[in-house]
């Protein structure tokens, strides 16, 4: 039998964490051997399988990604820029595979993972669904055959306890049209309009973002031309999806040299 994937979850009591522990114990091909909370839970220092309100898993949970790290092939991370940035530091020095899903990087934080990369695989990705990363290269190639005549715009809606906006989702989409265009994101992309704002520019990209109810994910790419308009959606349901594209992303991450991933490359898109 093939030796199994050894995986940490880092952040694993909130949603996303609770979801990846739950995949990663669901495939036969990993075995989960750690999990990480911030200093000061309620969970740290305890079983984690009690922490999820069930038996003993002979897992405790730390607070400290260091004391756990080396005994790993992937980590799977969904939590904080913060939290993702200082993690990727010891997943360089232990040469482990680190999968994010975290949301909210900037710039610099992405510099820094790109240095992390140099001596680990990170697989980063706005999103791990199948259908999301479809929608990612249809949408590249609807730019790439349009001209800017078309307006492009990045409709998204979320739950209501999401706190950052435009979401990784909407992001990756925009960089996928703006690739497209032959552009660079940060050059056409144009923030949320309010009050007075003038006519569009030709050839951006904007951005609309919802909040509300539980809503998992909805994304759509709309290319708004003159008498004409088309429409690519994807609409997530579960939210578990996500976590089992991360599992796969752990699985296919375990056997890469150091480099910058991301889920198109897992499904060799």
């Amino acid at each position: 039998m093939p030796e199994q994937t050894k995986i940490i979850v880092a952040g694993a009591s909130g949603r996303m964490g609770r979801m990846l522990v739950q995949a990663v114990q669901e495939n036969d091909n990993c075995q989960l051997v750690g999990a990480t909370e911030r200093a000061g839970s309620d969970w740290v220092g305890r079983d984690l399988g009690e922490c999820l309100g069930g038996k003993s898993m002979g897992i405790p949970v730390v607070d400290d990604l260091l004391d756990i790290v080396s005994n790993c092939h992937v980590l799977l991370d969904f939590t904080t820029p913060k939290a993702t940035i200082a993690n990727a530091e010891l997943t360089a020095q232990a040469r482990v595979a680190h999968v994010i899903g975290t949301t909210g990087l900037e710039d610099a934080d992405l510099k820094y993972l790109s240095a992390a990369a140099r001596h680990a695989p990170v697989i980063r990705a706005g999103n791990f669904s199948l259908g999301v990363n479809l929608l990612t290269v249809l949408t590249q190639k609807v730019a790439a055959a349009l001209d800017a005549d078309f307006d492009i715009e990045i409709v998204e809606m979320h739950h209501r306890h999401k706190v950052d906006a435009p979401s990784g989702t909407a992001l990756m989409l925009a960089e996928a049209a703006a690739d497209g265009r032959g552009a660079t994101l940060a050059d056409i992309r144009d923030p949320a309009r309010e009050g007075i704002t003038g006519e569009r520019t030709r050839g951006h990209i904007g951005f609309s973002a919802m909040r509300g109810g539980d809503v998992v994910g909805e994304h759509e790419v709309v290319f708004a031309g003159f008498g004409e308009r088309i429409s690519l959606k994807h609409i997530a349901s579960d939210r578990m999806l996500f976590a089992r594209g991360a599992v796969k992303a752990a699985l296919w991450g375990h056997h890469q040299k150091p480099g910058e991933y991301s889920m198109l490359d897992v499904l060799g898109l």
